[in-house]
């Protein structure tokens, strides 16, 4: 791979981008916890592989004031101790809905999250993680680098 992505989405196609960044800002605008809302895109794009989406997510999460460790764990967090229990039922819905089966989204996992959240909140979590998949899906198949730090 080369430091530049084989295209450039927000020129090639500008108005599609600008819907995903303002469903972005819809999300970070919500009720959905903002520690919640990080560890999920996290945890998705190390499911979908996504470099750039890794980079940039966990950058933003300890930006954010999330703690190394928990990034650090967060490919381990069910044998981790430093997941709450809301954490861990958006944790299962993200892994759920990112790895779809024939049977999509158990009713177990479903009622997890629902125990824990406000309709609000599992609104904007149901977005988060839809939108993250989809921005892996641009950022794999684009080749879309990690961003280079000092």
């Amino acid at each position: 791979m080369t430091g530049e992505p084989r295209l450039n989405l927000p020129k090639a196609a500008p108005k599609a981008a600008r819907a995903l960044y303002a469903a972005d800002q819809a999300v970070r605008e919500s009720p959905l916890d903002p520690a919640v809302r990080e560890l999920v895109k996290l945890r998705v794009s190390q499911i979908n592989h996504c470099v750039h989406c890794v980079d940039l997510h966990s950058h933003e999460a300890l930006e954010l004031g999330e703690k190394l460790d928990r990034i650090l764990q967060l490919v381990a967090w069910r044998e981790s101790a430093l997941f709450s229990p809301a954490e861990r039922a958006a944790l299962e819905y993200a892994e759920a809905a990112t790895t779809l089966t024939e049977h999509g989204v158990s009713d177990e996992v479903w009622a997890g999250v629902r125990d824990v959240m406000t309709d609000e909140e599992l609104g904007a979590l149901v977005v988060q993680v839809a939108l993250m998949n989809a921005y892996n899906r641009f950022g794999v198949p684009l080749q879309m680098p990690a961003q280079p730090r000092n």
